[in-house]
């Protein structure tokens, strides 16, 4: 088992990385392998709809969205983590999101994805809804937690004082690791759902 993990903050070993690495923790007791990949950081540009990808099997812009791809494609798991502006997650992590979603075409059902949302205070569960969206519309299971997967803090540092946080973050890693081992079994032994041809269905017609 193997888990990706991108870290939306632009800020290196904040309060968001603090919510990564307690579950990095439990992961690593659990015998699944992580690595975790700053993006907040990062100069990514979103998503044009140019739909070159179609043709180069991968995205028109090649940064660090296409080296991302192949270990997004290898992962039983990814986790993405987000600090919270104006109820919402970092646009720079929201446009690779796209990218790398729109962009990649291999089967992502039945990966397990799981969002982590930070904050000083609010917003915490509308940008929680807005990561699992990417989730959701791929045929990826969500893994959940004691409680919606969010810790808190604002200064660097405090997120680890937010101990019902912290404790949230290493059940969400036990959970995903139950849920991707059972995954697995259950691909072993009865394979993936049936595909059905995609109906596409446009309102303006």
């Amino acid at each position: 088992m193997n888990v990706l993990m991108l870290n939306g903050s632009p800020r290196i070993n904040g309060n968001t990385s603090i919510a990564l690495q307690e579950m990095e923790k439990i992961f690593e007791l659990e015998g699944v392998k992580t690595e975790i990949i700053q993006i907040g950081n990062k100069d990514i540009r979103g998503c044009i709809a140019c739909n070159t990808c179609y043709e180069k099997g991968k995205c028109v812009f090649d940064d660090v969205v296409n080296e991302i791809a192949p270990k997004f494609e290898a992962c039983d798991g990814l986790v993405v983590a987000s600090p919270v502006y104006y109820a919402s997650a970092n646009a720079t992590l929201v446009a690779l999101l796209t990218r790398l979603f729109y962009s990649t075409h291999f089967d992502k059902t039945m990966k397990v994805g799981a969002s982590v949302v930070c904050a000083r205070r609010g917003g915490l569960s509308a940008t929680y809804d807005e990561l699992n969206k990417f989730f959701t519309i791929s045929g990826m299971p969500v893994a959940s937690s004691q409680y919606w997967n969010s810790i808190h803090g604002r200064d660097a540092g405090q997120a680890a004082e937010d101990l019902e946080g912290l404790q949230t973050m290493r059940v969400l890693a036990r959970n995903m690791t139950f849920l991707m081992k059972s995954i697995a079994l259950g691909k072993e032994k009865y394979g993936l759902p049936e595909k059905e041809e995609f109906i596409r269905t446009n309102f303006i017609r």
